[in-house]
């Protein structure tokens, strides 16, 4: 996938906003050796070692352009790769940590037991997904690109979501030893200011993977019925998206 930093951050705050309910459930204990997997530009990845004692604290993501400014230090580092090419390694952590990116992995019902399996005794998973199945612009999207001219233009491809129901997450996590289990949806409301805010915010993520599929042309004329959708949905000028998030975790 091809991500602009920039149109990423717009939304920072927004974004952020999960990290400390995820945070509040990490039982903190000294030099733990913690993976962030899919850290973005690193802001998140740098909380996380300021706030843990004294951890050795490694981000991984496969965005050069993410990874420009991650701010490395002694018991901080990054590597450019893909989480799955982590998951080769044979690499144990005390703490598996990832915020708003196994959304973009398919197949959870083998990605999350083979991400288990990198943990050592007593460690822990924390996970934050947006819940893309149940979210109406990620609805919208995946309508619209399976219409005319669109559908044609991208061969049929589409992209759903392989994110999984509540339950589905509580009995991987059960069958693969896990204790401890936290696992809850919240909404964390946008409240757009001017029209076009929320089709900005999407257009950051979910979008991206139609843009490097399609021509310029062929992606302006989608942005462009994506917005008159999303606008025929939200009306008015504020409104409320009520956005929802998968919160994950547990102890194995």
């Amino acid at each position: 996938m091809t991500w602009d930093p920039k149109k990423y951050n717009e939304f920072k705050e927004v974004r952020f906003r999960p990290f400390e309910d995820l945070f509040s459930h990490i039982v903190d204990k000294p030099n733990l050796k913690v993976i962030d997997l899919g850290c973005g530009t690193g802001e998140l990845t740098q909380k996380l070692a300021e706030r843990l004692t004294e951890p050795n604290v490694l981000g991984v993501d496969n965005s050069a352009e993410m990874l420009t400014k991650a701010p490395a230090r002694e018991n901080l580092h990054f590597k450019e790769k893909t989480i799955l090419e982590e998951l080769e390694e044979e690499n144990k952590w005390d703490l598996i940590f990832s915020n708003a990116a196994l959304q973009w992995i398919d197949n959870h019902e083998e990605l999350f037991p083979r991400i288990i399996s990198h943990l050592n005794t007593g460690g822990q998973l924390a996970v934050q997904m947006p819940q893309q199945n149940e979210n109406i612009l990620n609805k919208i999207l995946f309508n619209l690109v399976q219409e005319e001219p669109f559908a044609s233009y991208l061969n049929n491809w589409t992209r759903p979501s392989p994110v999984l129901t509540l339950d589905k997450y509580a009995k991987i996590f059960f069958e693969n030893g896990g204790t401890d289990l936290v696992i809850y949806e919240k909404v964390y409301p946008i409240i757009s200011t001017k029209q076009d805010d929320f089709f900005d915010f999407i257009s950051g993520s979910a979008l991206t993977v139609y843009q490097e599929r399609l021509n310029e042309n062929q992606f302006q004329e989608l942005s462009t019925e994506f917005k008159k959708r999303i606008n025929t949905y939200f009306p008015n000028v504020p409104s409320i998206y009520a956005f929802r998030r998968l919160i994950l975790y547990a102890k194995f």
